[in-house]
């Protein structure tokens, strides 16, 4: 008897817990498919409960570039809190959700894919790197969601839909302005350089074929070519190679965080000649890890602090008495996104994403704190670049190049 008793039990249990699983998966799926319904029509509430206006942000908080997602997240949200304290928008308080990608690709589809699905944000702002921004467009693109890049300068970025934007300028541009500064800048005058870059990084791998490119138009030669991945520790094989070459520059276009060991190896194999690179060298940690060995050394940047505009000294006294720091180019660029993306909300005439990003297009001669900025209609920034110089560790202003 207590065995037939315990076999049906057992048979009872499992039929209750199919029938619990069953319906677990079903309503599992009909909130996936509210949620992706809900994001595609764009809650025309605002993105929201109560009528608050609710934007995403995903950056590398942690890992090997958190300085770029951390910068980035300060600017963004002192602009928010100047918008919100103005009145907001239309009426209505903004606030921004982000999420830390860790500077990894999966970690972004997925932060990403939270903010337009679960979080029903109205923009998304991001990324910093390139390779993140390219996994993070089409799922934008999918659900009708505008995007908008501080600093993703790959030109691949913003073909992965209409709905992808940016507000720093293109590699393609900023390849030019370092090959113009090599070939033109007084202490250089250079005719031959060597290229170092990171082959796992579409950032690297597109600014090294765009600088080798212009700077062959521009009458020099590319003498040597030489690729690491993110994280080696030794670079001495790809510096011999280079400095056997006898380069008048080494053109650098990877991260912060190589480009600083890269620089201490270069000095110890007798390589005397400036390093010079991007946007990706714009970190107070550049200077920390490579210390003497990157003075003299050039990058080009979205803006240099020191400028006279009073736009970056009103925002370099702001950010200064909030985060008591000195703001990159990622902060500034973040700011400038946040500005741009909530002038666009608040012209649109719904918070529909096709609105948003109508009105995104229309960007022209914004007075951003890294420049004018007008968004053209490949929906890329047209802005100029500036040529920073490490000195002490620290960079300083040396030229600023416009646009062809």
């Amino acid at each position: 008897m207590a065995c037939h008793l315990l076999a049906a039990n057992r048979t009872l249990g499992r039929f209750s817990r199919l029938i619990f699983s069953t319906a677990t998966a079903a309503i599992f799926a009909i909130s996936l498919c509210g949620c992706k319904s809900e994001t595609t029509k764009s809650d025309a509430s605002g993105g929201g409960a109560g009528g608050e206006i609710v934007l995403g942000h995903y950056a590398s908080m942690t890992g090997g570039e958190a300085t770029f997602g951390r910068s980035t997240d300060n600017g963004i949200r002192l602009a928010i809190d100047e918008i919100n304290a103005a009145g907001g928008i239309n009426g209505k308080q903004v606030r921004i959700i982000t999420y830390d990608d860790k500077g990894e690709k999966a970690e972004a589809g997925t932060a990403v894919t939270r903010l337009v699905t679960k979080d029903n944000v109205i923009a998304v702002l991001g990324e910093v790197a390139s390779g993140l921004s390219l996994v993070a467009a089409p799922i934008c693109q999918e659900y009708g969601v505008p995007m908008v890049s501080p600093s993703s300068t790959n030109p691949e970025v913003t073909e992965k839909g209409d709905m992808i934007f940016r507000v720093c300028f293109i590699d393609p541009f900023q390849a030019y302005a370092c090959a113009k500064f090599a070939r033109e800048h007084e202490g250089l005058k250079a005719k031959k350089a060597a290229v170092l870059f990171d082959q796992t990084s579409p950032y690297a791998v597109g600014l090294k074929d765009e600088f080798s490119k212009s700077f062959k138009r521009q009458g020099g030669e590319v003498i040597a070519s030489e690729a690491y991945q993110k994280g080696d520790p030794d670079f001495s094989a790809q510096l011999t190679s280079i400095r056997a070459s006898e380069p008048d520059v080494v053109f650098i276009p990877g991260y912060y965080t190589d480009v600083g060991n890269i620089a201490i190896q270069a000095r110890r194999l007798g390589i005397k000649v400036p390093l010079l690179g991007g946007d990706g060298w714009d970190s107070e940690k550049l200077g920390e890890i490579a210390g003497d060995s990157i003075n003299g050394c050039f990058y080009s940047n979205h803006y240099a602090p020191e400028g006279p505009d009073p736009h970056v000294q009103e925002f370099l006294k702001k950010y200064k008495a909030r985060y008591s720091g000195t703001p990159d180019c990622l902060a500034g660029l973040g700011y400038d996104s946040a500005k741009i993306v909530c002038d666009a909300i608040g012209k649109a005439s719904s918070s529909k994403g096709a609105d948003v990003a109508a009105q995104l297009s229309k960007v022209k001669d914004f007075e951003g704190v890294t420049g004018k900025i007008s968004i053209d209609a490949n929906r890329n920034a047209v802005k100029p670049a500036v040529i920073l110089e490490m000195k002490n560790g620290k960079p300083t202003y040396v030229t600023t190049i416009q646009p062809e």
